[in-house]
């Protein structure tokens, strides 16, 4: 496929993080850029105001004449659009250029220096602190985010196109469409067997993806996954190591050991041993792209996060809010780790949105285990996302297997009500599904009463 023959770009699921940093893309490009999403959100209403057209009704008659042109329109889909969606089947029975996004990825990552980074937790952290790394140190990058980047306030960074930055998803085996020269992966945790039946094919995924690297590429692995590759770890023996971590004033302050040299006091601001990795991982790969120690330094200090991501909301002496993405019970406990570290003896309030019924069924011992580890536990009903329900699997089922006599289950309209009349001092909302819409209107309530 020639992207420069292209004029007209129609994506059907625009509103989702990775759909909408590709539909910014190409925006900046200078193409006509339409879709589809079911619902109106933060994210299409920014598309909106770029100019693009958007509508939420799956009716083809809505769809605009220029997008109707078989020659020069591309149709972008992601993978959580039914199978039924009859604009999508109308493209495909009327042979329209339907890729999935992962494949426009791989197109527009092709001619460029790629670096792309895997793993079943940590990519969009890692992915944007990378980018951000690159940014910041003038290296002409596209980067395209799994998350709104603090930094930027979008999911794209589009600085040149020299080196392209991307998420590889595992999820459906996306990431198999990418050639990356440098690539890295975070984590290999069983998630997906709804795609991927066990966690050995999972395993499998990982490894073919390994060997999509271009000759002479490289691939940075964590110390102790099953796949070869440059090592990186904690206070480890790994070939890029953490060494010698003081916290001040709520911040990391650490050395990098490197295969050839010790490069002394960076400093970085997320909570959490894992978001410590991910910065690792992330200096790894742009000290072996040749960027000097003192650029990397001061760009990792000015690295502000992702939303969603241990995000502060509330940062009082008497109140902490914070909001996170988790939604697999490895992520849960590092979010666990990070708050213990940050606030030692105070009550942690955690409320969990479970994502998926299949997931919750797969790691329901998992999450019941990593959950009751909090002071008090809330839970909310099961966002389905893309999946019919499961016959026995509920949020109740889920909170039955809590060791933790500090439970409850409630709807989101109590969810304020609650928090107020709890003697917490942190306050975390937990989960993948819609509980982010919530985190406002707490915050507002919150605010108000403290």
């Amino acid at each position: 496929m020639n992207l420069n023959q292209i004029n007209n770009v129609y994506f059907i699921g625009i509103g989702g993080i990775g759909m909408s940093a590709l539909a910014r893309y190409f925006v900046a490009n200078d193409m006509n850029v339409a879709g589809y999403d079911k619902t109106k959100t933060d994210i299409t209403v920014v598309l909106e105001d770029l100019g693009i057209s958007i509508h939420f009704e799956d009716n083809i008659s809505l769809i605009e004449a220029p997008f109707l042109s078989k020659e020069h329109t591309l149709v972008v889909y992601t993978p959580a659009i039914p199978k039924d969606h009859s604009e999508l089947n109308y493209f495909m029975s009327n042979d329209f250029k339907v890729l999935k996004r992962s494949t426009v990825l791989g197109e527009i990552t092709k001619q460029t220096f790629c670096m792309a980074v895997a793993g079943t937790h940590g990519k969009t952290t890692t992915t944007s602190i990378l980018g951000h790394l690159l940014n910041a140190c003038n290296v002409k990058v596209t980067a395209f985010l799994g998350g709104i980047s603090e930094n930027y306030n979008s999911n794209l960074i589009l600085n040149g196109t020299d080196v392209t930055v991307v998420e590889a998803d595992e999820f459906d085996r996306s990431f198999l469409t990418l050639s990356p020269d440098f690539a890295c992966i975070t984590s290999m945790d069983a998630d997906h067997l709804d795609i991927y039946g066990d966690a050995s094919e999972l395993v499998k995924s990982f490894e073919d993806f390994s060997k999509k690297i271009k000759p002479n590429g490289k691939l940075f692995v964590k110390n102790g996954l099953p796949v070869k590759g440059i090592t990186y770890g904690i206070e480890d023996d790994s070939d890029y190591s953490v060494q010698n971590i003081k916290i001040v004033n709520g911040s990391y302050v650490f050395d990098v050991k490197t295969p050839n040299a010790l490069l002394e006091d960076f400093k970085f601001s997320l909570p959490g041993r894992h978001n410590l990795s991910n910065a690792l991982i992330a200096l790894a790969m742009t000290v072996e792209y040749g960027i000097p120690k003192p650029q990397l330094a001061k760009a990792l200090a000015s690295y502000k996060g992702v939303k969603r991501r241990f995000t502060y909301q509330i940062k009082s002496e008497n109140l902490v809010f914070i909001d996170d993405y988790a939604h697999h019970p490895e992520e849960i406990n590092a979010v666990h780790q990070a708050v213990r570290e940050m606030y030692p003896g105070k009550k942690v309030l955690a409320i969990f949105q479970p994502h998926l019924f299949s997931r919750t069924k797969d790691f329901g011992d998992d999450f019941a285990k990593s959950l009751s580890r909090f002071d008090e536990i809330v839970l909310l009903d099961i966002y389905p996302a893309r999946e019919l329900p499961i016959e026995g699997i509920t949020s109740e089922w889920l909170l039955n297997k809590i060791d933790n006599t500090n439970k409850s289950l409630i709807q989101k309209s109590e969810l304020i009500q609650h928090i107020k009349a709890s003697s917490a001092h942190v306050v975390l909302t937990i989960g993948a599904g819609d509980i982010g819409e919530e985190v406002k209107h707490i915050k507002e309530a919150l605010s108000v009463a403290s």
